[in-house]
């Protein structure tokens, strides 16, 4: 199972192109092989998966090359190119 895991993760994240998807394919094949080692089941390796691709996904949105966060004077936050 955990080969299946490990070359299905290759394979995603050679196949993503932005920051997002990198970061869902390693969350999501870390996830999966975190859950599947801990509960030793299909289900807890899915459950890894989603719960790992989420997080992973996020992280990936926050890392963008070239942007930065800022805040306006009423306090609402954006991104745009850093300065």
């Amino acid at each position: 199972m955990k080969k299946i895991i490990a070359a299905v993760a290759i394979v995603g994240t050679l196949a993503a192109c932005t920051p997002e998807e990198r970061g869902t394919a390693i969350g999501a094949g870390a996830g999966a092989a975190i859950g599947g080692a801990v509960t030793h089941s299909w289900g807890g390796a899915a459950v890894g998966a989603v719960a790992g691709g989420l997080v992973g996904n996020l992280i990936g949105r926050s890392h963008r090359s070239g942007y930065c966060y800022y805040r306006d004077h009423n306090g609402n936050r954006y991104e745009a190119p850093c300065r």
